[in-house]
């Protein structure tokens, strides 16, 4: 391929990435702090400001291995080249025009992983079926798992005789006993490991005999996290039943919108994996450097006006069903984040809406809009395929 071409498909293929990371960071992030922002908890100005910082930074630290997965985990014995990425990125960007052109939400991670394994096949490439398997099953257990949290936290959240006082710190240990096994490139971790989590810095420092296969320096920095957690909201509540809600949606927010900055971003990076590692020598960073400016940007840019609408739509939720739906987002992301599986945020969100109400006795989602929404999602999948294929195919004859 010509220098000229090969330079103009970089610039076409970066530039097209960086406009997926801005559409996620104006559309996926914005429900973590709707919940906040529809409590008076905190601003949307200052709200926007928080999630693009959040979710940049969280792109930056645990969006190495979706991107991974997504640049190279799709397709074997091929590596994706600029001209592949290129097609690919068009398409799942032409989708996901199509989802807010009809105000269907089409999943950025269908969309993208369609158009990924459609261009790795019209490379010539064999399709990994245990990779498809692991995705699949995952995507199919978010809905019932997300519902299924969000209706026991709701349920838990509505019981008379469990306070609100016990109830919402309770939340937040969970939360902070989480947080404190995510894994972070920022932690030192041993040679050849991308990142480590602090219980598990802790353990290394400490190092103790195992019990059963588990540390148990793991599992004392984990419980002191949860019970500091548990405190901080306890204290808070105590004083004010609302002012600790209030502190915990916006913390609880943080954590979210820091996920999905971190499950979202290999989405817009993951094509150009090969293009920046591999043909153009750069590190993994820079291009994760360049997805979480693109989040950073939508973020300030778009998600204000996102914000407002969904605020409101959280504040008919009410309180309990908001962090309903939020707990589950957290788990749920980081689970993925942790076995490198792209997902679409708004479906963990829209799956918890509906389990926590359920546990007020109706989910209040029309059955209408969830049967189409979810054809919606199918048909992207499966004509994502088809499109990148194509489009690689004719790029290729046009350009050589």
């Amino acid at each position: 391929m010509a220098g000229a071409v090969f330079w103009a498909l970089v610039a076409l293929a970066t530039l097209t990435s960086f406009v997926t990371a801005w559409t996620l960071g104006a559309n996926s992030n914005s429900p973590p702090f709707a919940p906040a922002i529809g409590a008076n908890a905190i601003s949307t100005m200052r709200a926007a400001f928080l999630i693009g910082i959040l979710a940049a930074l969280g792109a930056l630290t645990q969006g190495g291995a979706i991107s991974e997965t997504v640049g190279a985990g799709l397709v074997d014995g091929v590596r994706i080249t600029s001209l592949a990425a290129t097609a690919g990125l068009l398409t799942a960007t032409g989708f996901m025009a199509v989802g807010v052109y009809t105000g269907y939400p089409i999943p950025a991670a269908f969309a993208t992983t369609g158009a990924m394994v459609g261009v790795g096949l019209s490379l010539g490439g064999d399709p990994a079926v245990d990779t498809y398997r692991r995705i699949v099953t995952f995507w199919a257990l978010v809905p019932p798992v997300s519902g299924g949290l969000a209706y026991l936290t709701a349920t838990l959240l509505r019981r008379d005789d469990i306070p609100e006082t016990v109830g919402v710190p309770l939340l937040a240990a969970l939360v902070g006993g989480i947080v404190a096994n995510v894994q972070l490139s920022v932690v030192p971790s041993p040679p050849g490991v991308g990142g480590s989590s602090i219980s598990g810095f802790v353990a290394r420092g400490l190092p103790a005999p195992t019990v059963g296969g588990v540390d148990p320096v793991v599992v004392a920095v984990t419980l002191a996290a949860a019970a500091a957690s548990f405190q901080f909201i306890r204290r808070r509540t105590q004083r004010s039943v609302d002012d600790g809600v209030r502190t915990f949606l916006v913390v609880l927010g943080s954590v979210v919108a820091f996920s999905s900055g971190g499950s979202q971003v290999g989405l817009a990076t993951g094509p150009l994996e090969n293009l920046f590692t591999a043909e153009l020598g750069l590190p993994g960073i820079a291009l994760l450097f360049l997805g979480a400016t693109g989040i950073l940007a939508g973020a300030w840019m778009g998600a204000p006006r996102l914000l407002q609408a969904t605020s409101r739509e959280y504040a008919q939720l009410g309180i309990r069903r908001s962090i309903a739906a939020l707990v589950p987002g957290f788990v749920i992301a980081q689970l993925a984040i942790a076995l490198g599986i792209p997902i679409s945020f708004n479906n963990i969100i829209i799956s918890g809406v509906i389990g926590g109400g359920l546990a007020a006795g109706s989910a209040g989602v029309s059955r209408k809009k969830i049967a189409v929404t979810v054809a919606f999602w199918l048909v992207t999948l499966v004509t994502s395929v088809l499109v990148g294929f194509g489009l690689y195919r004719a790029f290729a004859a046009v350009l050589g």
